[in-house]
């Protein structure tokens, strides 16, 4: 997973202020809240106009995606589908008891996707014209059938039904895009306040990060679907100096993304918690260093989630594992599928991994795919062995003749209006065992180990296979007990042997999403927002590493 900057199509940050964003650093709360009201009269003017601009083009896109599809059908397409989508993108971030970063910003489009033979091409535009997305349709089928020239087979697409007027939306209860900038303001500049009391605290930064996605789907196979796609991105980071200024540790990684609305946010208590992380943030000061060696790890949902993604979400997706993504991304040890499905053990009989569109709160949760595949749920794992792949409607067939699923599992998505649909990851996640054991059940079957919490550094080879972990707070275990923190602590090994580790599984209790909000992949780079859920889980013999 690398971390790029979101969304990449949006313009330059400038502040509501209209200052560049270096400059807001310089303002307190309560210069924000002075330039606010000027700030949000000019952005109503703006807003305003784009919300006619919008209004009258709800009456005409369909049409549009429609005709879009009918032009490249005539001009000798196989398979067409298009999509119209706007991206709202909204940012607000303090320091302390300064705010410093307000974004706000828009974008919207129509695309084409067309195959020709064995081809696929693409174009996509942000004159909504007709003329002009009628040029777009026939550049589209041009592209796929020059590259139909050399391409080695035809393309065979798994079948899905047809849904003509189908609607879904993030389930959420507030949008958080009806909660004022202020407001947000308001509540990370209070949790801030409260972390500062923390002795030794001296710096703490905060952030919302909200992205709503208006996608209007059409297939030349008859559906049209209409989402809307909710997700939000709290952060907090805090940082403890020692009092002669020789050390600094930071608490980071304590709240997760979310494909919810702003109730999540309300619901995470930043004001509240703000003390324990800042606590924690300042024993880290005095906590001993690790003592290298085989030990057994603790790991909370909270660090194993990005786990999960690197050594079990990657090497699963099926264009990686084919060598689709080696030049950019790597490629995986999970390879040829006619000799690894149903025949690899990656872990114990009593673990199991679902890929899944469906998940509560996922990031990766939708109603249909681009290519208008409703949402489901698969294994990935089943009973410790690997039996399936991530696919998309093209890739589906490459394997069913070893997984018995003809059907694509939905997975294909393009991150914005001029993104290409391609495969990317769904909600990967670890099932909490089938007894309801707590936290506490867990670190009692240990008498020699380590428990972890947050994600921290990572490193994983380009075949998924060697991987190094740390995390943000670390607690040596004595006879099923916390005895101390710990620092400098990293765990090492390879990808089955890891996993083979596993002992126990928490239950549903302790069962908890983390997620990305910007997993890279593709050239031209594109970036997915996906969860994975797994319970508190036990490993045995580890070897950890001393990161000093």
């Amino acid at each position: 997973m690398r971390r790029l900057p979101i969304p990449l199509n949006h313009q330059a940050s400038v502040s509501a202020a209209g200052l560049p964003m270096h400059q807001m650093s310089q303002f307190s709360r309560r210069h924000f809240i002075k330039l606010a009201g000027t700030a949000a009269a000019t952005g109503a003017i703006a807003s305003k106009s784009k919300l006619v601009a919008a209004q009258s083009l709800t009456s005409t896109e369909k049409a549009l995606l429609l005709h879009a599809i009918d032009v490249a059908m005539d001009a000798g397409a196989d398979y067409a589908d298009a999509r119209v989508i706007r991206t709202q993108f909204e940012a607000i971030g303090t320091r302390e008891q300064t705010i410093t970063q307000v974004q706000s910003t828009d974008s919207f489009g129509i695309n084409l996707r067309a195959l020709v033979g064995g081809s696929w091409g693409f174009a996509a535009t942000q004159d909504l014209s007709r003329q002009t997305v009628m040029n777009m349709a026939r550049e589209a089928v041009a592209i796929a059938r020059a590259n139909n020239q050399v391409a080695p087979a035809q393309t065979i697409l798994a079948p899905v039904d047809v849904y003509p007027d189908a609607h879904w939306v993030t389930p959420h209860s507030i949008d958080p895009f009806d909660v004022s900038l202020q407001d947000k303001a308001a509540l990370l500049l209070r949790a801030n306040e409260e972390a500062l009391r923390v002795n030794n605290i001296r710096f703490v930064a905060s952030s919302i990060l909200s992205v709503k996605e208006e996608r209007l789907v059409a297939t030349s196979e008859g559906s049209y679907i209409d989402q809307t796609f909710l997700r939000v991105n709290p952060a907090m980071t805090i940082t403890a100096i020692s009092a002669d200024g020789s050390d600094f540790q930071t608490r980071g990684a304590v709240v997760e993304p979310a494909g919810r609305g702003y109730e999540y946010i309300i619901g995470l208590n930043l004001v509240g918690n703000a003390p324990r992380w800042a606590e924690e943030a300042a024993m880290k000061l005095e906590a001993v260093s690790v003592a290298p060696g085989t030990w057994d790890l603790i790991l909370h949902p909270s660090n194993l989630w990005l786990t999960i993604h690197e050594s079990i979400g990657h090497p699963t997706e099926l264009d990686r594992a084919l060598g689709y993504e080696a030049n950019y991304a790597g490629t995986s040890f999970l390879y040829p599928p006619e000799e690894v499905l149903g025949n690899t053990q990656l872990g114990p009989d009593f673990m199991q991994f679902i890929g899944n569109r469906t998940e509560f709160g996922g990031c990766a949760t939708t109603g249909w795919d681009d290519e208008g595949v409703p949402a489901e749920s698969w294994p990935i794992i089943e009973d410790g062995i690997f039996v399936d792949y991530q696919t998309t409607r093209e890739q589906a067939p490459w394997i069913s003749a070893q997984t018995g699923v003809s059907r694509s599992h939905g997975c294909s998505y393009g991150q914005n209006w001029q993104s290409m649909p391609f495969q990317r990851m769904p909600n990967v996640s670890l099932m909490p065992g089938t007894e309801d054991l707590s936290a506490a059940d867990v670190i009692a079957a240990t008498d020699h180990g380590i428990f972890i919490e947050g994600r921290g550094s990572y490193s994983i080879d380009q075949q998924r296979y060697n991987i190094q972990f740390a995390g943000q707070v670390f607690w040596e275990i004595k006879d099923g007990k916390k005895h101390r923190m710990l620092r400098d602590v990293a765990y090492v090994g390879r990808t089955p042997e890891f996993w083979n580790s596993m002992d126990v599984l928490g239950g549903d209790s302790t069962y908890f999403l983390g997620a990305s909000f910007s997993d890279a992949k593709g050239q031209p780079g594109q970036v997915n927002a996906v969860s994975h859920g797994c319970p508190i889980s036990l490993f045995r013999n580890i070897d950890i590493i001393n990161t000093t």
